[in-house]
């Protein structure tokens, strides 16, 4: 609270409109209204910390890498399914907002696309090639797991299977709905139908709105399979509808700007096409960026405060997560229940999904816990419960991060503070008295 007669900046307005209102007694409409403000409010602070603009940009650059084999390897799926055609529209469908430069760029790709043949790149450049879409994957992976609050990447065996599949399954479903709805817009019954003026209409809106849910569906389908972690439909399916959202309009600003850009393309020449397609490259990740932020608060309000500091927590903490999640996981184990969830855990401890998060990374790492699926969809002990010692478990969440910082072996060696540290651990573990996990549950 500012003293009396202090002038507020503008900022300092926004924040106690936003914040400093009691939505418990208010009405559905001001609850939604207020919600809506404080989402956006977060969003806008994430923009303004880097990191999103950040993962946006190194996105654009291994695109640049990648896109001539992603588009390879699609083309020769749809190939096999006789769809491949649905690949050309499709690509200049997404250039649209570039206007003449989006279709000069699209039919280049698609000229380095035809020139591309696999039997000339033989078993190494295959290799290459589907490791360059792989990369792109990876990064987009990492993107939203840091929208997510997740750590933990997919394991290496994991990642290449689920990447390959989205790759590969991802471009048939496009294809698809892309050929169902052409099939739908040009069947005999249809155009029967639309001599009356009310059937025209609707199939003229019809048609207008199909791209748009497909972009609403494509979106959802990242944000629930991409991310190492479980995204509810209904959270999906918000930071969908606001992508495609975003895209539509973002799409149309950029085109209207690209109508009077000859001033920029008279300054780069050549390479104006270039540098308007990597902008374009920059917003659609960027786009996708905040649609999964929206995702993300949608399905963990309890992040949408007005607090700005990181989280940090201490080494009590952490133990005391990491045993109360080896205790509902291991009593679930034991007693024949369901496995958990990382959401679940998360109500149970009633803490923050993204502690929980790294508390899990720390116990799967030490081989404590084992994930069913690569979303943190079922967790449960990998080891026997009856030889799993309490010492382990909290020693396991005290030397997580002991890899990727300098590590105890690193630090300057001075015996009497080993000795001391050796001791700390002794009477840790001799307290204890060799207690299992089996005996806290």
């Amino acid at each position: 609270m500012s003293e009396p007669g202090t002038k507020l900046s503008i900022k300092d307005r926004v924040i106690a409109y936003i914040w400093h209102h009691d939505l418990s007694d208010s009405s559905l409409l001001r609850s939604l209204y207020f919600q809506l403000l404080r989402t956006l409010y977060v969003i806008i602070r994430d923009l303004g910390d880097g990191q999103l603009t950040l993962r946006a940009m190194s996105l654009v650059y291994t695109t640049l890498l990648s896109l001539v084999p992603l588009i390879a390897i699609s083309f020769s799926v749809l190939k096999g399914f006789g769809a491949h055609n649905q690949v050309e529209p499709l690509l200049f469908d997404l250039l649209a907002p570039l206007g003449d430069k989006g279709v000069e760029i699209g039919t280049t790709i698609i000229q380095f696309v035809d020139n591309m043949k696999v039997g000339v790149l033989g078993s190494v450049g295959l290799v290459l090639l589907l490791y360059t879409v792989v990369s792109l994957m990876q990064k987009i992976e990492r993107a939203l797991n840091h929208a997510w609050r997740v750590t933990e990447a997919r394991q290496l065996t994991r990642r290449v299977s689920d990447y390959l599949v989205v790759v590969l399954i991802g471009p048939v479903l496009i294809g698809a709905s892309l050929g169902i709805s052409a099939t739908i817009m040009s069947a005999d019954f249809v155009g029967q139908f639309t001599a009356a003026a009310p059937v025209e209409t609707a199939v003229k809106f019809f048609g207008t709105f199909v791209p748009f849910i497909l972009s609403i569906a494509a979106f959802t389908f990242i944000y629930i399979f991409i991310p190492n972690t479980k995204v509810r439909l209904t959270s999906a399916l918000m930071g969908g509808f606001s992508a495609a959202v975003m895209w539509k309009i973002t799409g149309w600003v950029f085109a209207s700007f690209i109508v009077t850009s000859s001033k920029y393309a008279a300054i780069y020449s050549a390479f104006a096409s270039l540098v308007f397609f990597m902008i374009w490259l920059y917003m659609s990740w960027l786009i996708l960026m905040i649609g999964a932020a929206v995702a993300f608060y949608h399905q963990h309000p309890e992040y949408v405060t007005v607090r700005t500091e990181e989280e940090r927590l201490s080494n009590r903490i952490k133990e005391k997560l990491a045993l109360l999640i080896m205790k509902a996981v291991a009593g679930n184990f034991y007693n024949g229940g369901g496995t958990w969830t990382a959401d679940g855990l998360a109500q149970y401890c009633q803490a923050s999904i993204g502690a929980i998060n790294r508390i899990i990374g720390a116990l799967t790492g030490a081989g404590i816990l084992s994930q069913v699926d690569a979303d943190r969809s079922g967790i449960l002990p990998s080891r026997p419960l009856e030889t799993l010692t309490v010492a382990e478990v909290l020693l396991a969440v005290r030397s997580a991060e002991e890899f990727t910082h300098p590590g105890s072996d690193e630090l300057r060696d001075e015996p009497a503070i080993n000795e001391i540290q050796d001791a700390v651990e002794k009477a840790s573990t001799n307290a204890l008295g060799g207690r299992t996990i089996k005996d806290l549950i």
